[in-house]
């Protein structure tokens, strides 16, 4: 037995001492030109390793300095460079064979350069594509042979790793900085051009958050990498796309979500469902924070090549009824406002990029692609987001109010006086067109049985209303109130009020809010829907004016901001034409 074990340990120490030695009798670098020429072949871009290294007992060659070249209809620098890669090889067929026999890879703190151009293509759309040759000529990529394309199309890889990489993602024309996306980790399993393959992928978003995504891509599509199938469960915390650079945030809308989709793609069109936590949302400049999150749930399917998608339905519980979203979206790039000096024009790239007349392409790269202004030309707005163009349709019907508080407070609704709604029900059914920027918001909005605490409108004539006997306090009740709306950058357009106001009668009429805030209304008001000693007092002002309740009314005229409104009751000379702020009417100073 100790004979045995002495001879089981001699050859293990012969068989580490072989390892060991290996690197002083294989010189890594030899195999250097066919490895590159290798990978040139099936990524169809040139590779370039450095220095090779063959430590002992590793199975890997370690490739210092490596890249990736991009598409030349985008950039003219690397695609991808890394400092080191291990490269998996069969050592048996390296030393006795010296035949190339890829493992796997594992790519150590790359930085990958994401481009996508005008016309929607990607730089990374061309990896692998392969230029098939009638003659059976092998030299080079462009001229490989039917059956060479078949045998790399089936190249398989067992791991691909990516460790603690960083993609720049740029969108041309280049304006504004790229989107960066730190610690980027992907590990693929069986890889194989004409395979479908597991993958897993992770990375640090924009301004914070994470982002995972577990699933399965292939087979890869070698015309066109960004068209082929996938199918991803995805999940996102704390994503902020206004910091990430996403939503331009002259569009006032602003929030912190996370995200639970599953996605999956033809290759053409990206189908995605799941749900949305939204938190700090604002929906509008100037606007507060929501107190509360809201919960969405989702189905849209978005356009791959064309860059444009609809929401299919996006709904959110309140209380025991929705709201419920729909339409479709286009991304569209922030204009930019160009100045060149006279023969300075750019030319336009195959992939539909810009190139500078200095020569380079506008891939991040080029300083001339940057939004500046200078002696030699001048560019305006360098935001280089998205403002999406946007046609949808929001409603909801019997929405209960006191649920409602925190979107109404994320919208920037501002009620006299900081009264509040409460009780009761709203209804809409919006239009939500134009880019995000400058929407146009219409259609009508309908409440019923609500109190607006803290206001009561017929205190607005005070003084006049307590010679009619208008019973005065803190609230006003409204059974219905009916409004057609217009929101635009240039201020609001409410049109047909109709407001029953059981201590008043009803309230009919149209007016503005400009986009300084300055309210012009004007209402008639009729005392046939009052009741009890409400209908008395305006009978009274009605008959003042020289009219009947029942008839033409009591004209009102609204003034001020909807902070401080300010009211005129034409009362026809009788007690005299009456302006006052209403928070003259709570026992303030007159106006």
């Amino acid at each position: 037995m100790k004979r045995w074990t002495k001879i089981l340990l001699a050859v293990a120490s012969l068989m580490v001492a072989v390892a060991a030695s290996l690197p002083l009798f294989v010189n890594a670098n030899t195999f250097r030109p066919a490895i590159e020429k290798q990978l040139t072949s099936v990524l169809g871009r040139e590779v370039k390793l450095g220095d090779l290294k063959l430590p002992p007992f590793s199975g890997s060659l370690i490739a210092q300095d490596v890249s990736v070249a991009d598409d030349p209809n985008f950039s003219a620098a690397p695609f991808l460079t890394a400092k080191e890669v291990r490269i998996g090889v069969s050592l048996h067929h390296l030393i006795f064979a010296h035949e190339i026999h890829l493992r796997s890879f594992q790519i150590e703190s790359p930085q990958i350069t994401v481009i996508r151009a005008a016309n929607g293509s990607w730089n990374f759309s061309s990896i692998g594509r392969v230029a098939v040759a009638p003659t059976s000529s092998t030299s080079g990529v462009a001229g490989i042979s039917k059956k060479s394309a078949q045998e790399l199309a089936d190249l398989s890889v067992g791991l691909i790793v990516i460790n603690d990489g960083r993609a720049i993602v740029t969108i041309l024309p280049a304006r504004g900085e790229p989107t960066v996306y730190d610690h980027v980790n992907l590990t693929a399993h069986d890889f194989s051009f004409g395979a479908r393959f597991p993958f897993e992928l992770g990375a640090s978003l924009p301004a914070g958050g994470v982002m995972i995504a577990t699933g399965h891509i292939g087979p890869i599509n070698r015309d066109d990498v960004a068209t082929s199938p996938a199918d991803a469960q995805i999940s996102v915390k704390a994503l902020n796309p206004v910091a990430a650079g996403f939503l331009d945030p002259e569009a006032g809308v602003s929030l912190v979500a996370d995200i639970e989709m599953h996605a999956s793609s033809d290759g053409q069109t990206l189908a995605t469902n799941g749900t949305i936590h939204l938190q700090n949302l604002k929906l509008r400049k100037g606007a507060a924070a929501a107190a509360k999150p809201l919960d969405l749930t989702y189905r849209g399917t978005h356009r791959l090549k064309e860059n444009t998608g609809e929401i299919l339905d996006a709904s959110a519980k309140i209380g025991n009824a929705e709201i419920h979203a729909s339409g479709t979206y286009q991304p569209v790039l922030n204009a930019v406002v160009k100045t060149a000096p006279e023969g300075a024009g750019a030319k336009t790239e195959p992939g539909g990029t810009e190139k500078s007349a200095g020569g380079k392409n506008a891939s991040g790269q080029n300083a001339s692609a940057r939004a500046k202004t200078g002696p030699g030309g001048t560019e305006k707005n360098a935001a280089g987001v998205d403002d999406p163009l946007l046609n949808l349709r929001l409603a909801g019907q019997n929405l209960p109010i006191d649920e409602l508080q925190p979107l109404m407070t994320a919208a920037g609704i501002r009620l006299p006086n900081g009264s509040t709604l409460k009780g009761g029900t709203l209804s809409l059914n919006l239009a939500i067109a134009g880019q995000a920027r400058a929407l146009t918001i219409s259609g009508p909005i309908a409440l019923d049985n609500t109190r607006l605490v803290g206001f009561d409108i017929s205190t607005k004539i005070h003084g006049i209303a307590a010679l009619g006997g208008v019973k005065s306090s803190d609230t006003t009740e409204f059974e219905k109130l009916r409004v057609e709306v217009r929101i635009t950058n240039a201020g609001v357009t409410v049109s047909k009020i109709e407001a029953v106001i059981p201590a008043m009668g009803v309230l009919t009429g149209s007016g503005t809010v400009s986009a300084a805030d300055q309210l012009d209304f004007n209402l008639m008001m009729k005392g046939s829907a009052a009741s009890g000693i409400g209908k008395v007092g305006v009978g009274l002002l009605s008959a003042l004016n020289g009219s009947s309740g029942n008839k033409s009314g009591v004209p009102l005229r609204v003034m001020g901001t909807p902070d401080d409104p300010n009211i005129t009751a034409d009362v026809g000379g009788i007690v005299g034409k009456k302006t006052k702020s209403i928070a003259s009417f709570f026992g303030g100073k007159k106006k």
